[in-house]
């Protein structure tokens, strides 16, 4: 059961590590760190989203369940 709790944690801390570096990567109202990818280049106020933006809302989404799903397994793993 440690070998199992000791692969969880290593994932656990390389899926909070991406998400925090996608989270980044958002353009929020006065751009971000996207635009240094191209996420801003073909912006535009008429409310559409680019097909990166689009994309990095996606990856940001799995992360998001993945991350949640390492958590809830180390409480699991660790209370027992």
């Amino acid at each position: 059961m440690a070998i199992l709790t000791g692969i969880v944690i290593v994932l656990h801390l390389i899926v909070s590590f991406a998400l925090v570096i996608l989270i980044l990567l958002h353009s929020g109202r006065g751009g971000g760190l996207s635009d240094v990818f191209g996420g801003g280049m073909m912006s535009s106020n008429l409310g559409g989203s680019t097909v990166v933006e689009r994309n990095l809302d996606r990856l940001t989404v799995i992360t998001g369940v993945v991350f949640a799903i390492t958590t809830v397994a180390l409480t699991w793993l660790l209370a027992s």
